[in-house]
This record gives structure tokens, C-alpha cells and sequence, in this order.
């Protein structure tokens, strides 16, 4: 029993279908290096992809009926008739009579349905008729709940798309034109161009390549990117296909460089498909959130063991019946099983995600809810987070700070020319040069090559030579101050050029710490001259050496109006920002400051790239801001804080931010990311405002707090119930209540939890973070459950002296007594625990939970007293029980509210 009930609750989680095949194998493969063997290659997608990297460029276009400026749209269109869409085998929505059949093929409803055999078997048509509507209702309310959970999901889901930019013919010309086209709809064939950042859509083979690297870590586990090149190899073996140089395949990622290449095959057909499709069966591992349900179900479980048998054998041993008793038993393990907790889940976590979406914010997995409201620390990247997508180019000066218009025409051209991933600071330069600068100059220079940029160099160059310069070429160096100084030989002043020495050095550094201290981001501008032996077709990073420095071009990147109020209102919940940005540390500080973060002692990459772990776990504790940081510092950083019991939330929308969003618990990003920054993500913002975020956070403690107050509700309420059950057992001569009296209550209780979703949440829980507790679970049942059995053995006096149901001939009136005070208590807590306050008074239900409690006892007090209440073996009660019935419910009120403010100050109240 332990174990099936364990895996209910494990299979009910893992059964939703909003995740896609990419997150799946991720989780299987990407959180530790596999090897080849490990993910082996179906042979006929090997020998295929073999043969492309074999075959000559131009054989494979021909092959593919494509040509190097690409396939035309109609060719595109026909073939995508044809071959379908670029998509792996997603899950294909269920049937819905499977459907139906999964939402009840779960062991509370296989128990139930055993009972109401039974009980048909043994000629009880009543119990056989409630026990089945039971089975019945919870079936069909957990099948509309998950199916409109599903399509709201998959509404979400489709807001988000992620492009590749596809080569297609010039009518009349043999030219191309580049344009962005859904990923879904690239066939074989087409030709695509990849920059940094970019995601690999299909597998494909390099027709050109230029400092090309690729992370295949999601595919292979190797943790370092590898380069690739269009050469054709001069051997090669099946075996080898994923380490060809000329290969790329679907799933991975550009990291930096750019390269054009040609689609051999489009998703069920590529290695990644193939993948898919083999571990589609195949469950995601255990996240926080399952683990979380996973152990408060254990606790559940483990009452449960102990309970049941305890009811059959105190019953059999006093009543000589053990069939009954049996019965009896199995009623109280039903009872104290939340029948509903697969259908609260769905239900709150859903409500949550179309809540966050009326705010403009995607959530990729409904998951992400809950961890939103866990999280308690959030890291950020700076630039395009905390700052607008909006920079601006602020001054153009030479290495002394003074204006300069030639160093803008450089920046200008370096911007212009280059074709990895135009960042904010390269639109800034192009937009501010082509209001400035005479527009001629884009056509009085041509482009010879370029040295795309990486992480590591934090530069990049262009080469290009002038049509009055035909024997120089000019190779033109752009990026971090530290990186271009590094390969810079001399500085240019005026006409003159003065070598790097010392007192140089220290003056450029004064200048540019001035502009950093303004909070401008300086990005130096340098060249050289390419002459005779220096000068040929194709260049490398070899090339980038004694440059001469030329100036700076400064930019201004002002903080979101919104960053300021949402990190003030983030503290306030009790989520901590740390800032984790690749910049410099004067302008760090600089945008700290403006939206209110005391940055205090900065962390520097070079420090973090010292420290061991432990050192790092300890350092990320007391530090909020950390600088000139490299993905990988990132991630190790927030692997850190995880590391230390933290539930982290990671924001950034750049490729270098793509590690970090994996690792976090939380990763959030914008629409305007690249691609692999979405795809990493769980959460998406359509909105620049940062506010949503706080709004997230409120909505995931508003969704976790409803969640836990069905378990709390419903595990204290049983647990009660079934210590009354005891304590009667032991002392009447004949059941307190039938098993279909507590199959009834318990239905009935259940369906007035079904608006709790939709309750309201106190203001004070949703200040601090919140997490799953068994411990605290356990302890509140061994609390509040016993309470409501005071009442209940109150009821027991009262029925078995005031009213004489004391022997079997009037146990029916006893029985009926008890369903409804225990149906009433139980109807009644719902408004005492689910608030710390005082209930109705100061904190009220939303109305459908209101109506709905109303609704149940209503229906609990008419069933004894209405016109069938012979079919569920009860009798009509007389009208003197009531006053009872209301003084025992105002005592049971006062009682709960006592140990409630006793039990707070103590345990604190979650």
C-alpha cells in the first residue's frame, strides 16, 4: 500500500503534459556528462548524416533541390506540405476516453470501487450507489479541471516562438534576402544564418563557417563549447557523426561566431527527434515541487498505516464482526487519503498561470508558480534587466576624453559590418552614427572579413578596405576597455602615436574610471593597418595584435522606471537581489545606486574564478553585487546559493546568461531574449515593467497557500475523525458510523473544497517566502485533528443520555447524530485554520468557498431529515438536538481560535 500510494502521487505530478521533449531530455542528460554510448545514434540517421558531412557542398544542394541563395518560398511551402511541420513528437493530446480513464486509475478510486463492488456483491445497493457516485465525481471533476488546464496551457505556450534567420532567393538577381521564419516551419533545404546566441533548429550541414562555436552539452554533456568548421572531413565513421566538424544538430547552441549552413533534416528526423521519441515514455526526474508533495504525502501515509489497522482490530476485537469491521477499516483509510489533492493542484497551480498572463507573463511550466513564491533570493543580470533595452550612445572621444568624430566613423563601421548578434550597444552606434555621419561611408568601405566576438576575448573586429585604399586593409577592434588594451601596442593622440607606456596606461585608465563614474559604459575603439604581407583574405584572432588604441565610445544605459519600486517591493516580500553582471564594477556601482542597492564590496569574476566551493558558498551569503562575471561564474554562483538551501530565481535575456537560468530554480526572461535564453527559461515577461515580478512572487505564495491549506484542512479534519472513530470503537456496542455514512461525509467535505482555489489569501502570508513542511504538517494534524474529537465524544454524551441512542435498536439515530456534527465541524474549520485571524470578523473566505460550505451542510442537515434518508440508513433528528448542535460548534470555534493564537506564537503559523 505504501508503495502505490507513493507512486499516485508521484505519476499524478509527473503526468502533465505542458512540458516539451527539449526540457525532458535536458533533465535527463544535461545535469551530468553522458557519453556517446549513453544516447546512441539510430543507424539510419547515422549513415545519413555520415553521408552529408562526406558529400561536397554543392552535391548536397543538389540533392536537396535547394541552391546557395536558398529554397524559394513556394519550394519551402510544398515541402512542409509534404514532410511536415519542424517539430519533435510532442505527446499527442490524449483521446478522451484515455484521458477519463488516467484521471481515475489511481488507488483512491480503485479502493472505492472495490468497496462499492463489495457492497453490490453483498446486496448493499445504497453503499454501492454513494460509493460510486463518489468514484464518479471525483473522476469526472479532476477530467474538466486538467483538460482546461491543458488548453490554457497550451494557449500560453504558443505566445512563444523562436525564429531562425532563412536564406530565399532574390527573383531576378543572385542575391539573397534574409529573413526570419519560425522554426517550425524550416524544411530540408533551407539555408539558415547562425550568430551567437542563436539556437540550432534542425540538423544541418556548414557551408560556411567563421569562429564558429557550439555548446552540444544538452546532447553530449561536454561542458566545453566545440568549434566547427565547413571543411569536409577526409574520413569518418558512423560512430563519429556527433563530433564532425561540419555537422550541427538540433537541440544545441551557437555560443559565438557565425556560419551559414544548409538543413538536411527537420524534427522527427534528426538525431534530437529521435531522442524525443525514445524518451517520451520516460519521466522527467523529481522536481522541488514533487518532492515536495512527495513528502508531505508520506506523512499522510504513514497515518494512514497506522490508523487503519488500528480501527480493524479495535472493532473486530469489540464487535465479533471483522467482515464489517474490515470494512469499516478500509472507509477510514479512504478517509484519511485527500481524494482531492490531484484536482486542488491542477487547479490552483492552472489558476495561477492565467492569472500571471493577464499580467503579459508566459509560464512555460505550471510548476514555475509554486517556485515563484518559494523563491527568496533573486539574482540578476544588469544590462537589460535592471536597465532599459534602450541605451543610448552618450559621447564619442578619443583615449584623452575628448570628442571625436573619427572614432565614431570606426565604431560605425565595426557595427555596421559585422553579422554575429548585434547587441543594444552596436544598435546604439549604428542609430547615433546614421544621424551624425554622412551616409556615404557604408559604401566607401567594403567588407573583407571579421573575427566574430566571444566571452572570453569580449572583443570583436571587422576588416575592411577603403575603394581609395585598394593595397590596406583596416581592421577595426571594438569592446571591453581591459580586452582591446590587452592586444593595443599604442594609443593615437592628434597626429601623433604614443606607445603604452606606464604614465599612458594610468591616464587612459583615469579617463575611462571618469566616464564609468558617470554611469557610462565605455567600450574602446581601436585599428590597424593591414599592408602588403599583412594583408589577405581571411583573418583571425591571431591578427588582433599591436592595435593602436583610438578612443572610447560611451553609452548610457538608465535603469528601468520600474526596477527601483519592484526591488523595494521584493525585500518587503522577502526575496533578497543579488546583482550578477558581466560589467565593470564603476558602472555597477553607478546603476546599484540609482535603483537602490547597496553594493557595498563587489565580488570581481577574477576573485570568484580563485575560490573554492565552500569559499564561494560562504562569500555569496554576504555579498549583493558581483562583477565582471563570465556565464560561468554565474552559474557557479547561483549553484551556490542553491547549494546553501536557497530557492534561486535567475533573470537575464543574453546568451552568457543561458547557464544560469538552467541552473536556477526559477529562470525568468523576456520576450526579447535570445533564443536560448527563452528556451532556458520558465518564465517569460512580455512587459518591460519589472513589477510583474513582485506580482509573480504574490501569486505563487497565493497558489502554494491554497494548495497546503487542502492538506491541512483535509489530513487535520480526517485525522480527527478517525481518533473519534477510535475512542467510540473502544466503548459502543456498536459502530459510531457506518463505512457509507463516512463515504458520504467524506464526499461531501470534499466537494466543498473544490473553491479553495479561488479563496483569498492573508496579506502576511504572502510577505516571506514558503515552502513544503511534512514536519510542521504532522504536528499541526496531532494538533487540530484531536480538537474536533472533544466535540465529537461531546456529541457521543449528548445522543447517549439526552436523546437515549444508546443501544443498537437506536444506533441509527446515533449514527445520524454524529454525521452531521462531524459534517458541520468539518465544514466549520475550513474557516477557523484557513486564516490566522479571526474568521469572518477579520479575515472572510472568497465567495464561492463561502457558498459553497453553505451549500454542503445544508445538504448534510436535509439527508437525515428529508425524504431519503432511509436510503443512506439514517433517521430524522429531533429539533431539540440543535441547540446542541450550535453550542457545540460555538465551543468548537472558541477552542480552535485559542490553541490557533497558543499554537502560532509557538510554531509560527505557515
Amino acid at each position: 500500500m505504501k508503495n502505490v500510494l507513493k507512486s499516485f502521487f508521484e505519476s499524478f505530478l509527473r503526468s502533465r503534459r505542458m512540458l516539451h521533449h527539449f526540457e525532458r531530455w535536458q533533465t535527463l542528460v544535461g545535469s551530468k556528462p553522458v557519453g556517446i554510448a549513453s544516447a546512441a545514434m539510430p543507424p539510419e540517421i547515422a549513415n545519413a548524416l555520415s553521408a552529408a558531412s562526406l558529400a561536397d557542398a554543392g552535391d548536397m544542394l543538389a540533392q536537396l533541390d535547394s541552391s546557395p541563395q536558398g529554397l524559394s518560398e513556394e519550394q519551402a511551402t510544398a515541402l512542409r506540405k509534404r514532410l511536415g511541420g519542424n517539430e519533435v513528437n510532442h505527446e499527442k493530446p490524449l483521446p478522451w476516453w484515455t484521458h477519463l480513464w488516467q484521471c481515475y486509475r489511481n488507488p483512491f478510486n480503485l479502493l472505492l470501487t472495490v468497496l462499492a463492488l463489495v457492497s453490490y456483491v453483498t446486496e448493499d445497493m445504497k453503499a454501492a450507489v454513494v460509493i460510486g457516485s463518489m468514484v464518479v465525481l471525483s473522476t469526472v471533476l479532476r477530467f474538466l479541471q486538467e483538460s482546461r488546464s491543458n488548453k490554457a496551457a497550451d494557449k500560453l505556450k504558443a505566445m512563444v516562438s523562436n525564429t531562425s534567420t532563412v536564406l530565399r532567393p532574390v527573383e531576378g538577381s543572385d542575391g539573397a534576402l534574409r529573413i526570419e521564419v519560425p522554426m517550425r516551419d524550416l524544411v530540408p533545404g533551407d539555408l539558415i544564418a547562425l550568430s551567437a546566441g542563436d539556437m540550432i533548429p534542425a540538423d544541418c550541414r556548414l557551408l560556411s563557417a567563421k569562429d564558429l562555436f557550439i555548446s552540444q552539452s544538452a546532447l553530449t554533456g561536454e561542458a566545453m563549447p566545440v568549434e566547427k568548421f565547413a571543411s569536409v572531413p577526409a574520413t569518418g565513421s558512423a560512430s563519429g557523426v556527433l563530433e564532425r566538424d561540419n555537422l550541427l544538430f538540433m537541440g544545441t547552441n551557437v555560443i559565438s561566431g557565425t556560419a551559414t549552413a544548409l538543413i538536411v533534416h527537420t524534427g522527427a528526423r534528426t538525431f534530437f527527434g529521435a531522442l524525443a521519441q525514445r524518451v517520451s515514455a520516460t519521466d522527467r526526474g523529481t522536481t522541488a515541487f514533487q518532492a515536495g508533495i512527495n513528502r508531505v504525502s508520506w506523512v499522510l501515509i504513514r497515518f494512514m498505516l497506522v490508523m487503519a489497522p488500528l480501527v480493524l482490530v479495535i472493532n473486530g476485537v469489540t464487535k465479533g464482526d471483522w467482515w464489517e469491521a474490515a470494512l469499516f477499516a478500509l472507509s477510514i483509510a479512504v478517509g484519511l487519503t485527500p481524494e482531492m489533492l490531484p484536482m486542488i493542484v491542477t487547479a490552483t497551480l492552472a489558476k495561477g498561470a492565467v492569472v500571471m498572463s493577464r499580467q503579459k507573463v508566459i509560464v512555460k511550466r505550471l510548476e514555475a508558480i509554486h517556485n515563484f513564491g518559494a523563491m527568496d533570493v533573486l539574482c540578476t543580470d544588469k544590462t537589460g534587466t535592471l536597465t532599459q533595452d534602450r541605451i543610448v550612445l552618450e559621447r564619442h572621444t578619443n583615449a584623452w576624453g575628448e570628442g571625436s568624430d573619427h572614432v565614431l566613423q570606426l565604431a560605425y563601421l565595426n557595427s555596421f559590418h559585422q553579422t554575429g548578434l548585434k547587441n543594444l550597444l552596436d544598435k546604439a552606434v549604428l542609430s547615433h552614427a546614421q544621424m551624425q555621419l554622412d551616409t556615404r561611408l557604408q559604401t566607401d568601405w567594403r567588407k573583407v572579413d571579421e573575427v566574430p566576438f566571444d566571452f572570453s576575448r569580449r572583443r570583436m573586429s571587422v576588416v575592411v578596405a577603403g575603394s581609395d585604399a585598394a593595397e590596406e586593409h583596416l581592421l577595426i577592434c571594438k569592446g571591453a576597455l581591459e580586452e582591446v588594451l590587452a592586444v593595443c601596442s599604442a594609443v593615437e593622440r592628434g597626429a601623433e602615436v604614443l606607445a603604452l607606456d606606464a604614465e599612458v596606461l594610468a591616464r587612459i585608465h583615469a579617463v575611462a574610471s571618469e566616464l564609468n563614474a558617470q554611469g557610462l559604459r565605455v567600450v574602446a575603439v581601436a585599428s590597424r593597418v593591414l599592408r602588403g604581407d599583412a594583408r589577405r583574405a581571411a583573418y583571425g584572432v591571431a591578427d588582433e595584435a599591436e592595435l593602436t588604441l583610438l578612443g572610447y565610445v560611451a553609452f548610457l544605459d538608465p535603469p528601468k522606471e520600474s526596477t527601483a519600486p519592484a526591488l523595494r517591493a521584493l525585500a518587503e516580500h522577502g526575496v533578497a537581489v543579488k546583482v550578477l553582471t558581466g560589467d565593470n564594477e564603476l558602472v555597477t556601482r553607478k546603476v546599484c545606486g540609482d535603483v537602490g542597492i547597496e553594493a557595498g564590496r563587489m565580488v570581481l569574476g577574477h576573485e570568484v574564478e580563485r575560490m573554492n566551493e565552500a569559499e564561494l558558498r560562504r562569500i555569496v551569503e554576504q555579498r549583493q553585487v558581483f562583477a565582471k562575471l563570465t556565464p560561468a561564474h554565474k552559474e557557479r554562483i547561483v549553484q551556490a546559493l542553491h547549494a546553501n538551501g536557497h530557492v534561486v530565481g535567475f533573470m537575464g535575456d543574453g546568451i552568457n546568461d543561458a547557464p544560469a537560468l538552467r541552473a536556477a530554480d526559477i529562470g525568468i526572461s523576456v520576450d526579447g531574449a535570445v533564443d536560448v535564453a527563452k528556451e532556458s527559461a520558465d518564465i517569460i515577461l512580455l512587459e518591460k515593467s519589472l513589477m510583474v515580478l513582485e506580482q509573480g512572487v504574490v501569486e505563487g505564495r497565493r497558489t502554494f497557500a491554497n494548495m497546503l491549506k487542502y492538506i491541512k484542512l483535509t489530513a487535520s479534519s480526517n485525522f480527527g475523525n478517525v481518533f473519534s472513530v477510535l475512542v467510540a470503537s473502544a466503548f459502543l456496542p456498536f459502530l459510531p458510523m457506518l463505512p457509507l455514512h463516512l463515504l458520504v461525509q467524506n464526499l461531501l467535505y470534499d466537494v466543498s473544497q473544490i473553491a479553495i482555489p479561488f479563496d483569498n489569501v492573508d496579506e502576511e502570508f504572502l510577505r516571506k517566502p514558503q515552502s513544503w513542511n511534512p514536519g510542521d504538517l504532522g504536528r499541526f494534524m496531532v494538533f487540530f485533528g484531536p480538537l474536533s474529537s472533544v466535540f465529537d465524544i461531546l456529541t457521543y454524551v449528548v445522543m447517549w443520555y439526552v436523546f437515549a441512542a444508546n443501544s443498537p435498536e437506536h444506533q441509527t439515530l446515533f449514527q445520524s447524530g454524529w454525521f452531521v456534527e462531524g459534517l458541520l465541524s468539518q465544514t466549520l474549520i475550513v474557516h477557523l485554520i484557513r486564516t490566522r485571524r479571526i474568521p469572518f470578523l477579520q479575515s472572510r473566505a472568497a465567495w464561492p468557498l463561502l457558498i459553497m460550505g453553505a451549500a454542503i451542510a445544508a445538504v448534510g442537515i436535509w439527508l437525515p431529515m428529508g425524504p431519503v434518508a432511509h436510503y443512506f440508513k439514517l433517521e430524522a433528528l429531533p429539533l431539540g438536538y440543535f441547540p446542541w448542535l450550535l453550542l457545540m460548534l460555538g465551543g468548537y470555534a472558541a477552542l480552535v481560535q485559542a490553541v490557533k493564537g497558543w499554537y502560532a506564537r509557538r510554531y509560527g503559523w505557515q
